[in-house]
């Protein structure tokens, strides 16, 4: 271990070194403090060197925001154990293919996902440990709670800070997810640019309504920790929930994607609340949105841009200050706009947003090949298009044609991955899957089908098709018909003619 080099786990030995009682984690009637969670911790630790699962070995987690799920990533940073959250939300086929290339020696469920991984521990020897959050039992699945190991301390593992502390999974572009191995000191990175530049200190509160599978609650619950605040975790989002816990445990910090500002706006307004502790809500979200916190509540919104890749925000910015901006590069990163051959532009002209610098994760988890390619030149490539003002503001434009990305609520969704399953549907010769704006969801995602039989399918047919084979919110909002697709030379459908001809309307 080396002298320079500071993890997550010593993140919660210097929590309960220097906050010690103090909350840290609120849940429900629970309250964790710093130095209760760091006992956790450890009796989970010692726990998992018994079952023989170490440094180096995956554990899966499919459940929904819970203590126990914070306290495996605490006992997996003190291990070198990677953690490898799951989105609850895929489909049991999407989550099968997570599993493969995770390769975990455990997985943790909860209640609610035993629909989906239910009858695994029987079909899949390879994944020897299957346990369930809580208390509770299920066939195959013991209890996480009877696990813990108390006066039973193990030493840590010799984990540095350029081990890998989790894998965040990202879309499917090639059908299974991407993993983006984020570091230890990714991750202390991170905590230190948010604390930086949005002033996240002891007195404040997060609410942890997006789930802990996500790069955005994983790290502002990870940087309020860091901080020495508390942050209040719910199991899913709710929004008339959050306007009680809000008022309730003073929360000062709120991340977002849409529809959790207009929920939680409309839900206040319901209840007569003017979320009066609410500083600061951080995500992305439509301008009137935006507008109507700022009127409604002394709350101010943070925007900016990043991925999972780059452990959060790399550009930062309060609306207010710089409308329709990304904001500024962050200290602790260099971000340029590039054009196809790696060469800078001038301001004003769009590019391909490229990173360097300790924000920037290890790699896609066993795709050398990919990470090597993302990583060419020295620099990660984003695949996401922007430009730079004259005064050093960045300007997201859009994802790069063969990265397109929808995302609605937050979620990614690739278009490829979509059309592949449309195009199992009998009688459909081709399909052209892009984002269209959503009031609600930010972004929803439509299709235009070929099908030679008019009246063969309907759009509710391709939703409830789609839904049956991947996550639910990769389904269609809108569907149209054609009998010809345009297509260029090479019989390749031409999305950009399509999207001119189809538009954005429903």
């Amino acid at each position: 271990m080396a002298a320079h080099g500071l993890t997550v786990y010593d993140l919660v030995a210097r929590g309960a070194a220097v906050h010690g009682d103090g909350p840290a984690f609120i849940h429900g009637d629970t309250v964790v403090s710093f130095r209760d969670f760091r006992r956790r911790v450890d009796a989970l630790a010692a726990a998992l060197h018994g079952l023989g699962v170490g440094k180096g070995d995956r554990i899966c987690i499919l459940a929904q925001n819970d203590l126990g799920y914070l306290d495996l990533y605490g006992a997996c940073a003190r291990q070198g154990i990677i953690a490898y959250p799951i989105n609850w939300r895929l489909s049991a086929e999407e989550v099968e293919r997570v599993l493969e290339r995770a390769a975990p020696r455990m997985l943790v469920a909860d209640a609610s996902t035993l629909g989906v991984v239910g009858a695994w521990p029987a079909a899949k020897p390879a994944v020897p440990h299957w346990y369930l959050l809580g208390s509770a039992a299920a066939p195959g699945f013991s209890p996480l709670a009877a696990l813990y190991r108390e006066g039973a301390p193990v030493a840590p593992a010799d984990v540095a800070d350029g081990d890998v502390f989790a894998v965040i999974s990202t879309a499917a572009v090639d059908v299974i997810p991407r993993g983006a191995a984020l570091t230890h000191a990714n991750v202390v990175t991170a905590d230190l640019t948010i604390m930086g530049c949005t002033g996240l200190g002891p007195s404040d509160r997060y609410l942890a309504g997006l789930p802990l599978f996500h790069i955005t609650a994983l790290g502002w619950t990870l940087a309020t920790f860091h901080a020495g605040g508390a942050t209040v975790v719910v199991s899913r989002w709710d929004a008339e929930e959050a306007v009680r816990l809000i008022d309730r445990h003073r929360v000062s910090y709120l991340s977002d994607f849409p529809p959790v500002l207009s929920t939680l706006l409309d839900a206040a307004e319901k209840a007569g609340s003017r979320l009066a502790s609410l500083h600061h809500v951080s995500g992305l979200d439509a301008p009137a949105t935006i507008q109507r916190l700022h009127e409604t509540t002394a709350a101010k919104f943070w925007t900016g841009f990043g991925q999972s890749e780059t452990t959060g925000f790399v550009s930062i910015v309060r609306v207010l200050d710089k409308p329709g901006s990304a904001g500024k590069p962050v200290p602790a990163c260099q971000v340029k706009v590039v054009d196809d051959y790696d060469r800078d532009v001038p301001a004003g002209t769009p590019g391909e947003i490229v990173v360097r610098g300790p924000l920037v994760f290890g790699g896609y988890y066993a795709q050398p090949d990919v990470t090597a390619y993302t990583f060419r030149g020295g620099w990660h490539h984003t695949g996401d298009v922007g430009r730079f003002d004259d005064q050093g503001y960045l300007y997201y434009v859009k994802r790069k044609p063969e990265k397109e990305l929808i995302k609605p609520g937050g979620e990614n969704v690739y278009p490829a991955e979509v059309e592949t399953v449309i195009m199992q549907m009998p009688g459909v010769t081709g399909v052209c899957v892009y984002g269209i704006p959503d009031e609600r969801w930010g972004e929803a995602i439509k299709a235009v089908v070929e099908v030679k039989t008019a009246g063969a399918h309907t759009a509710q047919s391709v939703g409830d098709f789609v839904a049956s084979r991947i996550a639910r919110f990769k389904r269609p909002h809108v569907v149209a018909f054609t009998e010809s697709l345009p297509r260029g030379a090479e019989g390749v459908v031409d999305r950009e003619a399509v999207k001119s001809k189809w538009g954005e309307g429903r």
